[in-house]
Parts: C-alpha cells; sequence; structure tokens
C-alpha cells in the first residue's frame, strides 16, 4: 500500500486467488485462507481499479465515468476496508483517521438511502481445504454425527 501526498494508492492481490468473473458479481477463492469471497458490482469495480498507481480519488472518477453516474468518495473508501478486510489487497490499507471504521450506514446517510444499492459488498464464507472436505461420510454411511457426513445430516445413525 503506497501512500503519494497523503493519498492511499491500494493494490489488488492477485497471487494464490482464484477469480471467476459472472453477470454482475466477482467470486474471489482465497487459497492460502481457504476462504471464498462474492463481490458486488461495485467491490468489484473497487478491487479492479486497485492496480498500485491509482489513488482512491481518482478511482472514484473512474468508477464514475465507468458506470456515468456520480460515485461518492466514501463508497470508494468503504470498499478500500472490506476488501482490506478480507486480505484482498497487497497490504492492509492504513485508512485516514477521518475515514477508518466507515460505516454502511454513515455512508447511506450521506449519499441517500436510493444510491445505497451501489454500496460495495464483499460477502465471504469459509471454505473447506481439499483434505477436509475428502473426509466426509457419503450417503448411507454409518454416522454418530451431523458434522461426520457431506450432507451434515446424520439422521438414525446414517448420513443422510
Amino acid at each position: 500500500m503506497k501512500r503519494e501526498k497523503e493519498q492511499l494508492i491500494p493494490e489488488a492481490r492477485r497471487k494464490d486467488l482464484v477469480v471467476q468473473e459472472l453477470s454482475g458479481e466477482v467470486l474471489v477463492y482465497d487459497r492460502q485462507r481457504n476462504k471464498a469471497h462474492c463481490l458486488n458490482s461495485t467491490a468489484a469495480l473497487v478491487w479492479g481499479y486497485c492496480d498500485g498507481k491509482t489513488p482512491v480519488s481518482q478511482i472514484a472518477r473512474a468508477i464514475e465515468e465507468e458506470i456515468n453516474a456520480p460515485v461518492d468518495e466514501d463508497v470508494i473508501w468503504l470498499g478500500i476496508e472490506q476488501l482490506s478486510k478480507t486480505h484482498l489487497l497487497q497490504e492492509r490499507a492504513l485508512l485516514p483517521e477521518h475515514k477508518a471504521g466507515l460505516s454502511r450506514r454513515e455512508v447511506m446517510k450521506r449519499i441517500g438511502v436510493a444510491a445505497a444499492v451501489a454500496l460495495p459488498v464483499v460477502t465471504s464464507i469459509m471454505a473447506p481445504s481439499a483434505a477436509q472436505a475428502a473426509n466426509c461420510l457419503a450417503s448411507g454411511q454409518a454416522c454418530t454425527s451431523g458434522a461426520q457426513c457431506c450432507s451434515l445430516l446424520c439422521n438414525s445413525n446414517l448420513c443422510a
């Protein structure tokens, strides 16, 4: 994460990630942490512009041009903070003091509820490692708890 004239210049992490673009979203699987992240279109745009060369203020302008609509810089800061927390940036983002801890609610108040659909959202889930995924019992096998079954359902001592 570079700072140029007190401007944050974020850089997206690309190593050990599997990226799949879908209509309106980007799915990112972090092979180091065994976590899957779903970036909505706004978060995906922010992540895409994090090239290690472009400051946050210019990212906002670039996204404005791309979507042909005004973009409040706080929307970008919110996205940067979420991407940083989910380890999708090269380095942890040190947000300016007045932007640290910026909440979705605060940004919605500033930009209006109607624009809230444009807020960046990163949803994450823990994914099992390959070894963990291979260790579950198939349907019909004897079990003592749902955690043993691939279906997570143990009925009458048999995996459902």
